[in-house]
């Protein structure tokens, strides 16, 4: 019995369909954490398609998304991106059996460009 990550995993976790994406790039041009990234929403959702799991479990990429769905927004098919990364993210926590970070690790990653929804969005995936 194997633990290895599948897309049917990360597929049935995130209900979302990457094959209705048309890799126009809308989602990664809106993402506010673009350049932070290693791998952009569209890149992610291909990567998804092609069953490249272990390089997305792998990525600091899982780690910047803001979870803002502006990627969803500006989707002309639904895609979800923010939904297949936080999928990946959720496979990692139950692989390490705990968080990338902790609650109490937030205030020290804190300064004044920080957006709020940042500071938002790091609690809910944070907090349990």
């Amino acid at each position: 019995m194997s633990n290895a990550v599948t897309t049917e995993d990360i597929l049935r976790i995130s209900g979302v369909d990457p094959r209705k994406c048309m890799k126009c790039g809308k989602c990664s041009g809106t993402c506010p954490a673009y350049d932070e990234m290693e791998y952009h929403p569209h890149q992610f959702v291909y990567m998804v398609q092609r069953g490249q799991i272990d390089k997305l479990m792998a990525s600091k990429s899982i780690y910047k998304c803001l979870t803002c769905f502006a990627c969803l927004e500006r989707c002309p098919r639904n895609v979800e991106p923010a939904k297949l990364i936080e999928a990946v993210r959720l496979a990692v926590v139950r692989q390490q059996g705990m968080n990338h970070m902790t609650e109490n690790d937030i205030p020290a990653l804190l300064d004044d460009k920080l957006p709020q929804q940042a500071i938002v969005s790091a609690m809910r995936k944070y907090k349990k």
